[in-house]
């Protein structure tokens, strides 16, 4: 009898290997898909959830310092510490308010806007600059690409509120003709040199940090402290989801209002604009 021999393994098919390597391919898309998701997620919604509670502490302890400022008023209060609120920012063409915290580190920025340390403080002749995130982070600043020319930026502080207004567009600097009338575009008009870099929007690359020097674009000492126009800038990352660039838009302040001890009440009429 002749013993049985057994036959040997037969090949892989082609195919089959290529179905295993497509299965396998499969697999790791979804579960990459699922990992982004997730990411996504947490920038859009946790991370928004943190910092809804920082802004909230925030404002309650300078709600706090404000009453103490109102009640013993001094002519130079101290400058906030890095990372403490000192102002709130209103953008009512969104029904949008944040508190501005001192800083643009990131654990600030992670917490709010933050002002850029250095720049002109709010309502003085300079660039009062602001940076704030676009996603994540309570996205403060997603919609600065849809603010039009003469859109309100109100600042509010313990003492005052200050009316800044968007800045004509580059496109609309050549025929500005005032708004075609429109009553909120008084006092909105192209800055005359040397400032004639500043538009109401613009987009810059990372590096340009001149974008918020006292003339935007010009070595600070182009102009003394005392023929500075009051503008406001706010920074923001450009495009969405990116750092490769930054998107800027440029105000100026057209109005201010000293808060009335009498009457705390009080609100600029600009903060019911839309």
């Amino acid at each position: 009898m002749v013993p049985s021999v057994e036959s040997p393994p037969r090949p892989p098919r082609p195919e089959g290997r290529a179905r295993t390597a497509i299965h396998v391919l499969g697999e790791l898309l979804i579960t990459a898909g699922l990992v982004l998701l997730l990411f996504v997620f947490y920038v859009v919604y946790v991370t928004d959830l943190f910092t809804a509670q920082q802004q909230a502490d925030a404002r309650g302890r300078m709600h706090e310092q404000w009453q103490v400022q109102q009640r013993h008023p001094i002519a130079e209060p101290p400058p906030p510490a890095p990372g403490e609120g000192f102002a709130q920012l209103h953008l009512p063409t969104f029904g949008l308010d944040f508190t501005v915290l001192e800083g643009t580190d990131l654990p600030t920025l992670a917490a709010g806007p933050g002002h850029y340390p250095g720049t002109a403080w709010p309502g003085e002749q300079g660039n009062f600059s602001v940076a704030g995130h676009r996603n994540g982070r309570g996205a403060p600043f997603h919609d600065l690409d849809r603010l039009p020319s003469c859109a309100p930026l109100v600042v509010e502080t313990a003492t005052h509120w200050y009316i800044y207004r968007v800045l004509p567009m580059a496109e609309e600097v050549a025929t500005w003709d005032g708004g075609g009338g429109d009553p909120r575009c008084q006092g909105v008009a192209p800055v005359p040199a040397p400032y004639e870099q500043v538009v109401g929007r613009r987009v810059v690359r990372p590096e340009q940090g001149e974008v918020v020097f006292p003339v935007p674009g010009a070595p600070p000492e182009v102009l003394p402290p005392d023929q500075r126009t009051r503008l406001i800038t706010l920074t923001t990352c450009h495009p969405e989801f990116s750092a490769r660039e930054r998107l800027i838009v440029h105000g100026v302040l057209t109005t201010q209002y000293p808060k009335i001890a009498e009457r705390p009440d009080l609100r600029p009429p600009e903060l019911e604009e839309r």
